[in-house]
């Protein structure tokens, strides 16, 4: 998931809209979600309460995407549970893991209690995840089903937008929408195992930009009646999307980002976003042929008491072991892994990036 275009005017964009959050943000609020939103004090002491977060973006190694992980076909409790096993052992607490309202749509009670087992699962390694609802990223069009096998060599080939398109931008849709979101929130509004509820993924992306505000709006909407114990959040993304970055700022508990810069760019980031005085958590990053590596940011991350989510663990059917826009069609390893930690049979990719990390995380080596 790109993070967006690297120059310093989207970082001074940024700043002119934190710093009349009060003028252009309040407005857009009070028609959501206005006196619901946590205060920093509430985040804070919600933040204090967890260890420093650290994980991965997940999906198992035999999944393309997330109806191959969720669907009852092709759900794998066995090879969730070997590799959260490698999570728990460099010392990850936390895994982002993305649902689908189809896999729902099809069986809803059959849907929850894999989703049960998987919190189980996870709970059993000492991981407590956070669930994405909705995603504007790649293929527009998901079918339930069989899902495509991977195109060699191509970055999340497989992946689904979740609704999709044009279904996002589609009114007419929106009640069942909201009855997947309801559902699956009021089951597991009360349960400690999940950490946070990411509502919606990249809102913008895959050309929609400010389209993709109504949907955000009515997830923030029915997250705030339905009122979770856990605290709700979406992530900013590009600072060129300053209508959704305002209200994701102003309806957010927690804040989110995703940056695949450098170090350097990074921290300006957060010195930025820190201006909220919110906690915030980086729900993507880590793109080696970028200089987003974990050797920079992740110390970094740990230095600003940023909790630290990277995109990848396993490399598998995503294929994210290749760079966003450089595919190799004759499915050759690259040189240089963009993503990933492990290969599937659990051996690091970079023995030293996995020492960095257990160190990091307290684990004894």
């Amino acid at each position: 998931m790109k993070f967006g275009t690297r120059f310093l005017g989207y970082a001074l964009l940024f700043l002119t809209t934190t710093a009349s959050a009060q003028q252009t943000v309040k407005p857009v609020a009070k028609t959501a979600v206005a006196g619901k939103v946590w205060t920093p004090e509430k985040a804070n002491a919600w933040y204090s309460r967890h260890q420093w977060l650290t994980g991965a973006n997940y999906i198992p190694a035999n999944a393309i995407n997330q109806l191959e992980m969720w669907q009852a076909e092709t759900f794998d409790p066995a090879t969730i549970d070997k590799e959260l096993g490698w999570a728990q052992g460099i010392g990850f607490n936390t895994m982002r893991v993305f649902l689908h309202s189809l896999a729902w749509k099809q069986d809803p009670q059959g849907f929850k209690k894999r989703v049960a087992q998987f919190l189980s699962i996870a709970d059993k390694h000492g991981i407590q995840p956070m669930l994405v609802f909705f995603d504007d990223c790649w293929n527009k069009t998901p079918v339930a089903g069989k899902q495509p096998e991977p195109k060699p060599g191509i970055h999340n080939s497989g992946w689904m937008q979740d609704p999709g398109q044009p279904a996002s931008n589609d009114a007419k849709l929106y009640p069942g929408l909201e009855k997947y979101v309801k559902d699956v929130l009021t089951t597991f509004k009360n349960d400690k195992r999940i950490l946070l509820w990411d509502l919606y993924n990249e809102p913008g992306n895959s050309g929609k930009r400010d389209s993709s505000l109504a949907l955000l709006a009515k997830v923030f909407q029915w997250a705030r009646e339905v009122n979770p114990d856990q605290p709700v959040s979406a992530g900013l993304w590009n600072w060129d999307f300053e209508k959704l970055n305002a209200y994701q700022l102003a309806n957010s508990d927690v804040i989110t980002y995703h940056d695949y810069e450098e170090a350097p760019w990074h921290k300006r980031v957060i010195q930025l976003l820190k201006a909220n005085g919110k906690p915030l958590i980086c729900t993507e990053y880590m793109a080696r042929t970028r200089n987003s590596q974990f050797a920079t940011v992740l110390p970094l991350l740990k230095e600003q008491q940023v909790g630290a989510i990277n995109w990848g663990f396993v490399a598998g059917k995503t294929n994210t072991i290749y760079a966003w826009d450089t595919p190799m069609p004759d499915g050759n390893e690259p040189k240089v892994w963009f993503h990933d930690i492990f290969r599937k049979d659990g051996t690091p990719y970079k023995e030293e990036e996995v020492a960095l990390i257990k160190k990091l995380n307290g684990v004894q080596q």
